[in-house]
């Protein structure tokens, strides 16, 4: 699609370039007609949303915008008649589906004989001065990132500094391990936390496309390129680039990268003349980068340019204490979300929770818990609340996973054998073997009084009728 190059004249001696003028503002800059229809955007708002001029132009803004005040509070319409200037805090999901805060501010366009001609709206990323977040203020965090134990205090202090530089950093760790949450922290405490953190998935698109995505393309270069594309560089000149499974990158555009790492210049595709792109570099890899090193399909020279500063991300399973608080945390906020009023889980269900080993890591464990709100009727998540799938595990009871959620009242009532050997009890007790011990051992306390039992056991009645008809005790 072909636009009028845009001029303003009679401002200097010169007719001003307005592209170039409008691009160069900080905050995503939308022009509107009367009918709320988009006229143009600036790079700054396409980085944001990941709407180009192409696709846009012609589209309602809220087609766009996709925010909820462009549902319920609507600046033009809230402007009416008045020439004021309209501001209001909002959200707005892009084209990647992250949703994020923004501050809307509308002000009306008026042509030389002083008539309404249409509005101008600015788009400010505000999720850095959101800090006051309840989510974001929690002990053991770092921006919106959780955790106590040791791996992730020593990973917490590392960050400040990281973010503080503007080498490349490696993010590496298992898939759900959080690595593009670390990568937006280093971007929101750096001093590029006002420019577009722009995300390219180098796993998501084939070569080609791939190719046009992260550096661009001028008009004609291949088969159908209509116009020219700026591509994900030049949209995060003086902010991050966040390359997510840069394993995937072809050997191709790793050479390209690897160019672009030595000059700091961009050629769009088809283009001869480059662009210059501030950019702060961060990759993340779920694979072992040594590893592919070695057998050929990734580029030495590439690894130990992106490997300047390195964070690994340690397995959920690895992590003392982080289970816990992260149960805690997801079932606090997506409560709040759902309004409803649950106080906890069960100590059946925390000891599923607890000694399952979470392959998908955080992410896994955020799912177990958003489906378990979702679903649960009552103030406490049950087993009967969570995946059938993690019954299908068998997780080893330790003392550890026992004492973990037993109360310190619990504890008296339930003795637990100090003297037994830690590693036989791994090796010998399943889940399975070692609850219908516990019934067992709750029945003979409770001399056969199930009502007594299931109090022993921190269990209901129905649960504790379940599970002895399950082992066969009645037998």
């Amino acid at each position: 699609m072909n636009f009028p190059h845009p001029c303003i004249k009679n401002l200097v001696t010169d007719s001003l370039d307005f592209i170039h003028l409008i691009d160069e503002i900080p905050l995503g800059v939308l022009i509107l007609d009367l009918d709320c229809r988009i006229v143009f955007l600036n790079r700054a708002f396409e980085a944001l949303s990941g709407f180009s001029i192409s696709r846009a132009h012609g589209v309602h803004c809220r087609n766009i915008l996709r925010s909820v005040a462009c549902i319920t509070d609507c600046p033009v319409l809230k402007m009416g008649h008045d020439d004021r200037t309209i501001s209001c805090e909002s959200d707005m999901i892009n084209l990647d589906r992250q949703r994020f805060f923004i501050r809307i501010t509308t002000a009306p366009l008026f042509d030389v004989n002083g008539k309404r001609a249409g509005f101008i709206e600015t788009v400010e990323d505000i999720r850095n001065s959101k800090k006051f977040d309840i989510k974001k203020n929690i002990a053991y965090s770092f921006a919106n990132i959780i955790g106590r134990s040791s791996q992730m205090e020593k990973i917490f202090q590392t960050l400040p500094v990281v973010a503080q530089s503007d080498v490349s950093v490696l993010i590496t760790g298992e898939t759900g391990t959080g690595k593009d949450l670390v990568a937006e922290a280093i971007h929101q405490t750096s001093g590029r936390a006002s420019a577009p953190f722009v995300k390219i998935n180098c796993g998501a698109l084939p070569e080609t496309l791939l190719e046009s995505e992260i550096f661009g393309h001028k008009k004609g270069a291949f088969t159908g390129a209509v116009e020219n594309k700026p591509g994900r560089f030049k949209l995060a000149h003086n902010g991050t680039i966040f390359l997510t499974e840069i394993g995937d990158l072809p050997l191709s555009l790793q050479v390209k990268l690897l160019t672009f790492l030595d000059d700091k210049i961009i050629y769009p595709l088809g283009g001869t003349k480059g662009f210059n792109a501030n950019v702060r570099m961060v990759a993340a890899t779920n694979r072992n980068l040594e590893s592919m090193v070695k057998k050929g399909s990734f580029r030495r020279d590439l690894f130990f340019r992106l490997n300047v500063a390195r964070i690994h991300l340690p397995p959920l399973r690895k992590r003392e204490g982080d289970t816990r608080l992260l149960l805690d945390y997801f079932l606090d906020n997506y409560a709040k979300q759902l309004e409803k009023k649950i106080t906890g889980f069960s100590m059946e269900a925390l000891n599923i929770l607890l000694g399952y080993t979470y392959e998908g890591n955080i992410r896994e464990l955020k799912n177990i818990v958003e489906y378990a709100v979702n679903i649960t009727t009552g103030q406490l998540i049950e087993s009967d609340h969570l995946p059938s799938y993690l019954f299908e595990q068998s997780p080893v009871l330790t003392q550890h996973h026992i004492e973990s959620f037993l109360s310190d009242n619990e504890k008296n009532i339930i003795q637990i054998d100090t003297s037994m050997d830690s590693s036989n009890l791994k090796t010998s007790k399943t889940w399975a073997s070692a609850e219908r011990e516990m019934i067992m051992d709750a029945l003979i306390r409770a001399k056969g009084k199930k009502n007594i039992a299931a109090q022993i056991l921190g269990w209901g009645r129905s649960t504790l009728w379940r599970r002895m008809k399950q082992y066969k005790i009645d037998e």
